[in-house]
């Protein structure tokens, strides 16, 4: 918990994570997991969709080869890319509740931030450029990275391209993967869970729900927990 006495130091950059965090994204990859493996006549359970959750495209290819579906690793990958865009394009990116808010806030305070997902480049360009004012200054996405979350390699890729430290910023995830990742890269990490429990993965603070919460509220975590002698925006 932070401490209300706490005077909050802005973080030099905000780190997004997309699917479940900015956009309520995983019923659409659950959905398409599910009528890809019956295609070819298995079972895709709740319980093995939630398994995904946060999991590197790759990873999920291989887990669904096991479950049955005959095709390679690339065009599963492909093939669930493109069927979740285009549940985006129809329905719309559903964001998460004070998401967007909370990325106009930091905008307008000039905090930069940055989309870190594993998905690929081509569908996180369709949820950034559904976004009013241009919030994210850089992408990095799953097919640009050498290895997947829990690994740090992409949250270390955005602060490098970015010139922060990471310990100068903040990231927030919905996933156990994610926040593993985040907090070997030695970034504060905040954790919104959607799907599944983040008690235990190490976030730094847990909150229920983005709604509601300000630049302000980043700044204490970031203040709280950020390595000492490291420094942040006032």
């Amino acid at each position: 918990m932070t401490s209300p006495g706490l005077r909050p130091t802005l973080p030099d950059a905000v780190l997004w994570d997309m699917d479940g965090t900015l956009v309520d994204t995983e019923r659409y990859w659950m959905a398409a997991e599910t009528a890809l493996v019956e295609r070819f006549g298995g079972t895709w359970s709740h319980e093995q969709a939630l398994g995904l959750v946060g999991a590197g495209l790759d990873t999920s290819a291989a887990i669904l080869q096991n479950a049955g579906v005959r095709m390679s690793g690339p065009d599963i990958v492909g093939h669930l890319t493109e069927e979740v865009m285009r549940s985006l394009e129809e329905l719309g990116p559903p964001l998460r509740h004070g998401a967007l808010e909370l990325l106009s806030q930091l905008r307008a305070q000039g905090v930069r931030c940055a989309l870190v997902t594993m998905s690929l480049r081509r569908m996180a360009e369709v949820v950034v450029d559904a976004l009013p004012g241009a919030p994210f200054e850089l992408i990095v996405a799953g097919d640009e990275v050498t290895r997947p979350k829990p690994f740090p390699d992409a949250y270390l890729q955005a602060c490098a391209v970015l010139g922060v430290d990471p310990s100068g910023a903040v990231a927030i995830e919905d996933s156990p993967t994610g926040v593993r990742a985040a907090v070997s890269a030695g970034v504060t990490t905040i954790g919104v869970p959607l799907m599944v429990s983040l008690v235990g993965t190490g976030a730094h603070e847990l909150w229920p729900t983005l709604e509601g919460r300000t630049p302000a509220d980043l700044g204490l975590v970031h203040t709280a927990h950020r390595p000492t002698g490291a420094k942040g925006r006032s």
